[in-house]
């Protein structure tokens, strides 16, 4: 089956406000740079059919078949503190992982912190954070219909490979885009989101191995997150920055 075409008609015509504005390019080096060379206004949104240069965290290449991924940036201005900017990487894993879940009729999406979404251990999307001006830049890549030839790497996997389900990319953005306008919505109110994202994180209550800035790595039980987005570890180590893997599901790294 061939995956339908992105279609910036199709994702506008199916929200119900105008806050976000959708832009589709045939291919790009990077969303991400796009948006943060271009004077960008909160809710503007960029998706592209392949990226050349996509990157992840930790300036990790992230690589997908023409077509087959849904790839795309926003430019964000919360109206919140930004002390609190640091919850926002969570804040759209759990809601992808939310929409994967409701879409696939499954609850088997589960967030890894602090930017992965994992199914069966496999990493299935990956979210990237950055500041940029007063705002945030948020980059997400998702695997949707990627075949097992295709994986950049044997931890990946794909919608399709793990649910034998074809999903519509632009459904597929636009029900993101509408559980993303919720979530923020609540988010700004004052709303504390960290009980919907432990309920679905893979990595609370797991021994865990942190990968931390300077090549130190510590192990411990993640046993919390906080409203700063923040991993708090059994031993009382509090992690704002680093690169988690999780000891007992050797998959996930």
């Amino acid at each position: 089956m061939q995956p339908e075409l992105l279609s910036a008609n199709a994702i506008t015509s199916a929200l119900a406000n105008g806050y976000w504005r959708v832009s589709v390019l045939d291919e790009i080096d990077s969303t991400q740079n796009y948006l943060r060379t271009s004077n960008p206004k909160s809710g503007d949104l960029i998706t592209a059919e392949y990226q050349s240069a996509g990157k992840g965290r930790l300036d990790r290449s992230f690589v997908a078949a023409k077509s087959t991924a849904l790839l795309f940036s926003i430019y964000l201005e919360p109206k919140i503190s930004e002390v609190n900017f640091g919850y926002i990487t969570l804040l759209a894993g759990s809601t992808v992982t939310k929409v994967l879940n409701e879409i696939t009729n499954s609850n088997k999406f589960k967030c890894k912190w602090p930017n992965d979404v994992l199914i069966n251990g496999r990493k299935v999307a990956g979210i990237l954070a950055e500041r940029s001006g007063n705002g945030v830049i948020i980059g997400i890549g998702i695997n949707v219909s990627t075949s097992k030839q295709d994986l950049p790497v044997e931890t990946a996997t794909s919608i399709y490979l793990e649910t034998d389900q074809f999903l519509n990319r632009n459904k597929l953005l636009v029900s993101i885009l509408q559980e993303l306008t919720s979530q923020l919505a609540a988010w700004e109110s004052g709303t504390d989101l960290t009980p919907s994202y432990r309920a679905l994180s893979a990595t609370l209550g797991q021994a865990v191995r942190v990968e931390l800035p300077g090549g130190i790595s510590h192990e411990a039980k993640a046993l919390d997150i906080d409203e700063f987005g923040a991993l708090h570890l059994d031993d009382g180590t509090v992690i704002t920055v680093g690169d988690v893997i999780h000891l007992e599901t050797k998959l996930s790294e």
